[in-house]
C-alpha cells in the first residue's frame, strides 16, 4: 500500500515540476503577474487605499506609491490586525502570526500569515521541494517509510485569543493535510510541544524506535543536538545504523557550511543527500532545484514580488532597488519582498548573492544586520563560514557554534575580530588554527586582505575557546531554545559577545 502511495506522489512530483520549469522559463511575466494579483487583492485594504493600489500599473509606479518599509514601521498595523481588525495589510481577518527569531533580540517580530500566503507560498514551499527533491532522485521513497517533524510550538495571542503566534514551522505542521500524517513522527502533539528540552527527549527517543526514517528536516543547530540524544540512547555509532534506509536531509535558517563535515560523520555515505531550503517567517523563498550545485533556485510563483537593494545602496536613508531583471550574478543585495500576507515592500533583513540568472537561483550570503565592518572590511556570514570550514577541514577541527564581533581601537591599540569558538573537536594547535583561520579569510574577502596588510589598519583575528554547550546555555537564558531559533554569527557590535564571555567568566 505504502509503495503505491508513494507511486502516487511521484506521478504528483511530476507534473509539478512542468509547472515549476513554467516560471523558471518565464521568470519577468510570472514576476509582473504576481504583483498586478497582489495590488489587486489588497486595493481596497487600508493600506491599499491609502497608497491608490487602484491607480498603479507597473513596478515603476508600485516603487513611487510605496516606501521601504520595515518591521517598526508595520508593527502598528499588525497590532491591530492581531487584535481581530479585518482589511488592514491584506483583505480580511488574519489569525495566525510567525513569531520571528531571526535573532537573539528580546523583543519579537509577529509576521501576518493569511490564508493565502500559507497555502500559496509556505505549504506550496514544501511541495516544491519534494517535486525538486524526487525530480533528482526519482528512487524517493518518503511516502513508502517515515519521515521526522522537528518543529517549533504554538500559543494564543493573550490579548485576543482567537489569534494564534508561533514559530512558521510550527504552523505548517498544524496545517498539513490529513492525507500526509500518517507518513511522519512523532505524534502531533508531541511535535508541537513548547517545552523544547522535554519534546527533545521525547523526539529522540521516537527517532531512535523508528527504524524508517528516510527525512528530516530542521535548523542544523539543533538537528546535531538530537542527532547526539539518539546515538547516546541506541549505542550506535553512527545515524546510518539507526536509521538506514535514510535518504534525505533538508536544512535551512543558517549556513550548512560549518556542519557538513559533522553531518556526514552522522551519516558516511554518499548516497544521502542534503538539500537546502530558504523558508523564513515571512515566506518560502527559494529551495536547491540540483542537489550536485551550489544555489537555490528562487520561487516567483507563490505570492511574492521581489526586488534588490545593491550593496552600495546599504545605509542609505532612500536606497534605490532594483528588479529582478537588473541583478548581477555574485553581487550582494539585500531582499526586499511585498508579499501575500501584507508585507509591502518589506525587508526581512536578509542578503543574497545570485549564482545564476538563467534560471534564478540564489544563495543566502548574511544579514543586513550580520555583518562585521568596523574597518571597512565588510566581512558577511557566507566569509566566515567558509574560512572556518576549510581551515577545520585542515587541522582536524570539529566546530559546534561560532560568533564574531569587532574589537575596536582603543586609544593608540589597533583593532580587530574576535571570534569565540565552541569546538565539537578542538585543534591540536589552537594559535595554528587562529592563523590559519586569519589567512583563509583573507584569501576568501580582499577587503578583509586590504585592511590586514603589514597589520597595518587591523591586528590579526583573536579566537577565545568557549566549553561546551555555552552557546546553548546563551540562547536559554534568552528563552531562545529549539525551534528555529539560532546563534548571530557576526555583529557590527559586542553585546553578544560580551554576554557570552561573561556567562563563562571569560
Amino acid at each position: 500500500m505504502r509503495g503505491f502511495v508513494n507511486s502516487f506522489f511521484h506521478r504528483l512530483y511530476h507534473y509539478r515540476y512542468h509547472l515549476i520549469r513554467s516560471y523558471m522559463d518565464n521568470p519577468h511575466r510570472i514576476q509582473n503577474a504576481q504583483l498586478q494579483e497582489l495590488l489587486l487583492f489588497a486595493a481596497d485594504t487600508e493600506w491599499g487605499k491609502s497608497h491608490f493600489f487602484h491607480d498603479v500599473q507597473s513596478p515603476e509606479d508600485f516603487r513611487q506609491a510605496v516606501e521601504l518599509t520595515d518591521y517598526e514601521d508595520l508593527k502598528p498595523f499588525i497590532t491591530r490586525m492581531m487584535h481581530g481588525e479585518r482589511d488592514v495589510l491584506w483583505p480580511g481577518k488574519v489569525d495566525l502570526y510567525s513569531k520571528s527569531s531571526g535573532t537573539t533580540n528580546d523583543k519579537s517580530k509577529f509576521i501576518p500569515i493569511s490564508p493565502q500566503n500559507l497555502y500559496k507560498c509556505h505549504m506550496r514551499g514544501s511541495w516544491d521541494t519534494m517535486t525538486l527533491y524526487y525530480h533528482n532522485r526519482p528512487q524517493a521513497s518518503q511516502f513508502a517509510d517515515k519521515s521526522m517533524l522537528m518543529g517549533g510550538s504554538l500559543s494564543s495571542f493573550a490579548a485576543h485569543p482567537d489569534t494564534t503566534v508561533g514559530d512558521v514551522s510550527a504552523i505548517m505542521i498544524q496545517h498539513m493535510p490529513w492525507v500526509a500524517r500518517p507518513f511522519f513522527i512523532p505524534d502531533f502533539e508531541t511535535a508541537l510541544l513548547s517545552n523544547w528540552e522535554e519534546k527533545l527527549e521525547k523526539l529522540a527517543q521516537a527517532g531512535a524506535k523508528e527504524p524508517n526514517v528516510v527525512m528530516i528536516g530542521g535548523v542544523p543547530t539543533w538537528t546535531v543536538v538530537l542527532f547526539r540524544r539518539i546515538l547516546e540512547i541506541t549505542g550506535k555509532s553512527n545515524m546510518l545504523e539507526v536509521w538506514p534506509k535514510f535518504q534525505v536531509y533538508t536544512h535551512g535558517g543558517v549556513s550548512f557550511t560549518p556542519y557538513r563535515h559533522q553531518f556526514q560523520a552522522f551519516f558516511p555515505s554518499d548516497t544521502v543527500d542534503y538539500q537546502e531550503i530558504y523558508n523564513a517567517s515571512e515566506g518560502f523563498f527559494a529551495v536547491q532545484d540540483n542537489l550536485d550545485e551550489e544555489g537555490l533556485l528562487l520561487l516567483l510563483n507563490n505570492g511574492i514580488y521581489y526586488e534588490f537593494i545593491p550593496m552600495s545602496e546599504w545605509g542609505q536613508s532612500n536606497p534605490t532597488t532594483i528588479s529582478l531583471a537588473e541583478v548581477e550574478v555574485g553581487k550582494n543585495y539585500a531582499l526586499v519582498i511585498s508579499t501575500n500576507s501584507g508585507l509591502w515592500r518589506y525587508l526581512p533583513g536578509d542578503t543574497v548573492i545570485f549564482t545564476s540568472v538563467n534560471p534564478y537561483r540564489i544563495k543566502v550570503s548574511g544579514r543586513t544586520k550580520q555583518f562585521v565592518n568596523a574597518f571597512g572590511e565588510e566581512v558577511m556570514v557566507d566569509n566566515t563560514d567558509k574560512a572556518l570550514a576549510e581551515t577545520c577541514l585542515l587541522t582536524g577541527a570539529e566546530v559546534r557554534e561560532y560568533t564574531v564581533a569587532p574589537v575596536y581601537f582603543q586609544g593608540s591599540a589597533q583593532g580587530g575580530h574576535q571570534w569565540i569558538i565552541e569546538f565539537v573537536q578542538a585543534p591540536n594547535d589552537i594559535e595554528a588554527f587562529t592563523r590559519l583561520l586569519d589567512l583563509n579569510l583573507q584569501r576568501i574577502n580582499s577587503d578583509y586582505e586590504a585592511k590586514r596588510f603589514r597589520n597595518l589598519a587591523m591586528l590579526p583575528l583573536r579566537v577565545e575557546v568557549v566549553p561546551g554547550g555555552t552557546f546553548h546555555n546563551w540562547l536559554r537564558t534568552k528563552g531562545k531554545l529549539g525551534g528555529q531559533h539560532k546563534v548571530p554569527r557576526l555583529s557590527n557590535h559586542r553585546n553578544f559577545i560580551e554576554e557570552i564571555l561573561a556567562q563563562v567568566g571569560a
